[in-house]
């Protein structure tokens, strides 16, 4: 990815600096020369799994953000939800999440119990808090089940947002 690239794209993220985002998904597309935005963050995303680019990574599911997930996505984020290069883990559990599929709940799962090592520092676990609230949204009994086993966590803060999360489905089960 080229500097001018990786300058296109970040003029979508919003910052404290800058409060109004300097560019829009149209100027991505015609940078980038396609008319999908879905199809070029998976692209993105795949070369730069493929290249082990961790800054690439991050790049492309800002692409990604602003312009959706499709289950394309799925194989790809599987990948990276374990892989130990990057460290963006937190936006590829919520973008797991996203998807809403069983195929996603054993990498959650290990995403809710895994602590990489440059989040050590975390005590809040916030990779973990993001990884069960995307299995929270994830239909099925694989998710539950999940969920079910994240309560009997040895950590507190697992224990608790894994019982929230049974609480919230047990709840929006009993509204349906």
């Amino acid at each position: 990815m080229t500097p001018e690239d990786e300058k296109v794209i970040l003029g979508l993220v919003y910052s404290p600096v800058n409060p109004t985002r300097v560019g829009s998904a149209e100027e991505v597309l015609q940078h980038f020369r396609v008319s999908d935005g879905r199809e070029l963050g998976l692209n993105l995303l795949k070369q730069a799994t493929e290249d082990h680019d961790a800054d690439g990574v991050e790049l492309a599911l800002i692409v990604s953000s602003e312009f959706g997930l499709t289950m394309d996505y799925l194989d790809t984020l599987l990948k990276l939800s374990s892989a130990d290069w990057h460290f963006m883990h937190e936006a590829v559990a919520s973008s797991l999440g996203q998807l809403r599929t069983k195929a996603a709940v054993d990498a959650l799962y290990r995403t809710a119990v895994w602590i990489p090592d440059y989040l050590d520092y975390d005590d809040n676990r916030a990779l973990a808090r993001k990884a069960i609230w995307a299995l929270g949204d994830t239909p099925g009994p694989e998710a539950e089940a999940a969920l079910v086993r994240l309560r009997d966590s040895d950590s507190e803060i697992v224990r608790k947002r894994a019982e929230a999360q049974l609480e919230r489905r047990q709840k929006s089960h009993t509204a349906t």
